[in-house]
């Protein structure tokens, strides 16, 4: 029997958003094994997601590097893929569909564009819109895909969690990867002593740093998680913030969890792009958006902490 190839290779913000589109694409599916091509960073985490069947490493190494595309191409041939689901729907993928796997059956944005859409109109609706587009045109009923169930991914983390405090607590998301630093707002220290006075007998304020963002990390007014000495994994991440009274975070993979782990918080935009676009908002979950992050006050940001709080 053929299989399903869905590829999404990140980044872990994206990657959550797709979690309901998988299990989506695995229902329909059942009698079918289902695989992820991903980037190495999140394979060990969704090899555990019960809703695929196997985890497939994508180096994404140059497309110049003949000798690796061979090799890829040689790797997925053995699975026999019918169907392939592209939800990362990039220049590296649309090259996949043309010389790598295109044998298979694929679906992906192009596939999902109305008569005379371009992919540009397309790419301005949010991202959930879209995904749920892409698996309709498929006729994948779509009962998970903006109702993400993190659920698997959540484990006991007390034991970690009362090394660094006996009290609820907030939890800061202050980071962004280096070639997104637009992302950033400059004043999550600033903002983290307001709330330490403001809260300091009911909230404890900690911070999970990313294997390079401890020496950052330590700059702040907040407590340092750590396990062991090293930084969290994303299951122990997820399970952190499912824990938590409340989030505040860069647009970056942690506020995606909070979202759809539906956690009182609040995430920061800048024009990079909105929140609706990338479909973060929800009931508890809101954004705070800007022209200009280094125009954000942290006295405005406070009175919205504030607010949700109290």
């Amino acid at each position: 029997m053929s299989n399903i190839l869905i590829i999404k290779h990140g980044s872990l913000g994206d990657l959550i958003q797709a979690n309901g589109a998988i299990k989506d694409i695995k229902e329909f599916y059942q009698n079918r094994k289902v695989f992820l091509l991903t980037s190495a960073p999140y394979s060990i985490f969704m090899s555990e997601c019960p809703y695929i069947d196997g985890v497939i490493i994508d180096k994404k190494l140059p497309r110049w590097n003949l000798f690796y595309l061979y090799n890829l191409k040689k790797l997925l041939s053995k699975y026999n893929f019918s169907k392939v689901f592209d939800l990362q729907n990039s220049r590296r993928t649309k090259f996949y569909r043309n010389f790598i796997l295109k044998n298979a059956e694929w679906s992906s944005s192009k596939d999902t564009l109305d008569p005379g859409q371009s992919k540009k109109d397309f790419d301005t609706h949010p991202v959930l819109d879209r995904m749920e587009l892409q698996l309709n045109k498929n006729n994948i009923p779509t009962k998970y895909i903006k109702n993400v169930d993190l659920s698997w991914a959540k484990e006991d983390l007390s034991n970690l969690t009362r090394q660094y405090t006996n009290r609820d607590y907030i939890l800061i998301f202050p980071f962004c990867s280096k070639k997104h630093q637009n992302k950033k707002w400059p004043f999550f220290k600033d903002l983290t002593a307001k709330i330490r006075r403001e809260y300091k007998n009911n909230y404890s304020v900690l911070v999970a740093p990313g294997p390079n963002e401890l020496q950052e990390a330590n700059q702040l007014n907040a407590k340092v998680i750590m396990n062991d000495g090293d930084p969290i994994n994303i299951k122990m991440l997820i399970s952190l913030i499912s824990g938590a009274k409340f989030v505040i975070a860069n647009d970056t993979g942690p506020a995606h969890i909070a979202s759809h782990l539906k956690k009182n918080g609040l995430v920061l935009f800048g024009s990079h792009t909105s929140a609706k676009k990338v479909s973060i908002e929800n009931s508890n979950f809101k954004a705070l958006s800007v022209k200009k992050l280094a125009d954000l006050h942290v006295d405005t940001v406070m009175r919205e902490v504030k607010n949700k709080l109290n």
